[in-house]
C-alpha cells in the first residue's frame, strides 16, 4: 500500500475536482490518499509521521497554488489564499524527501512557496514572475523525448495532445532531464522530469491545469506510474479518505 498525502487548494484552478480525480485514479493502483488544504496541515502530518505519533507517509503530492501573493492583481484573493510557509514545514518536507519519501509536484506546484530555495531544489524548477509565462488554456502538443522513451514513467507511451497550460521560461536546474516537452514561443520547454533527491524520488509534472488533463488517458497513465516510481513500486489495493476542507 502507498500512503499518499495530497496538498490541494488555491485560486484560479479547480483543485478540489482535480485532487479528487487524482485520488480516485490512484486508488486503482494501490494508493490510499488523505487530502489536506493547508500547507501547515501537510507539515503537521509529515512531522507526526516522522516522530511516530502519526501514520507513515510514502508519497506527498502538491496539487495546489499557495504563495504570498505579493502581486497587486492578486490583492483581492490574499485573505483567502496567501500563505508564507513556515521554515519548519519546509524543513520537514525536505527531510521527508531526502530520507526516502516520494514527491509529485503538479502544475502550479512550481509557483508555490515563492521560489524558496528548499522547494525549488526539490522540484528542480520554479516560476519566475519576471519572465515565466504560458499560452492560453488550450491544446498542448506533448512530445516524448529520447530520455522519456527509456524512463519507466513514459516508456512505450506516444506523443499526445491535451487541453492544458504549457508553462514556459521557468527557472530550471541544469540537471533536469526532460521526459516530455512542448514547443512554443520559439523554444522547447520541459513538461515532465523525474530524479532522485537524497534517498527520495521526485516527479515534477507541469501538466494538470484542469479536469481534462487528469482525464486524458496518456496523462492519467503517467500520473499512475509517477506514484509507483516515486515510492519504489509498492502497490496493493487501498482506499481513499479525505479530510474536511
Amino acid at each position: 500500500m502507498i500512503r499518499h498525502l495530497l496538498l490541494s487548494g488555491g485560486p484560479t484552478h479547480e483543485f478540489a475536482t482535480t485532487s479528487g480525480l487524482l485520488a480516485d485514479l490512484l486508488t486503482d493502483h494501490g494508493v490510499t490518499t488523505t487530502i489536506v488544504t493547508e500547507p501547515a496541515d501537510a507539515g503537521a502530518v509529515l512531522r507526526a509521521a516522522e516522530d511516530g505519533t502519526g501514520e507513515a507517509v510514502d508519497l506527498l503530492t502538491v496539487n495546489a497554488l499557495r504563495w504570498r501573493m505579493d502581486q497587486e492583481r492578486y490583492a483581492h484573493q490574499r485573505a483567502d489564499h496567501a500563505v508564507v510557509l513556515d521554515t519548519a514545514d519546509l524543513a520537514v518536507l525536505d527531510r521527508f524527501v531526502r530520507t526516502g519519501g516520494g514527491l509529485l509536484a503538479l502544475h502550479t506546484a512550481v509557483i508555490c512557496f515563492d521560489a524558496d530555495p528548499v522547494w525549488h531544489t526539490l522540484c528542480g524548477a520554479s516560476w519566475n514572475w519576471e519572465r515565466s509565462t504560458h499560452p492560453p488554456l488550450g491544446p498542448v502538443a506533448v512530445d516524448v523525448t529520447a530520455a522519456g522513451r527509456r524512463h519507466p514513467l513514459t516508456t512505450g507511451l506516444p506523443s499526445f495532445s491535451v487541453e492544458d497550460e504549457a508553462y514556459a521560461f521557468l527557472d530550471t536546474d541544469p540537471d533536469i532531464e526532460p521526459l516530455l516537452v512542448t514547443a512554443h514561443d520559439g523554444a522547447t520547454h520541459p513538461l515532465l522530469w523525474a530524479r532522485a533527491v537524497g534517498q527520495g524520488r521526485v516527479v515534477t509534472d507541469l501538466l494538470g491545469h484542469g479536469p481534462a488533463s487528469f482525464a486524458h488517458p496518456t496523462h492519467a497513465s503517467i500520473l499512475a506510474r509517477a506514484a509507483t516510481w516515486a515510492t519504489g513500486g509498492r502497490t496493493t489495493p487501498a482506499a481513499t479518505t479525505r479530510s474536511p476542507a
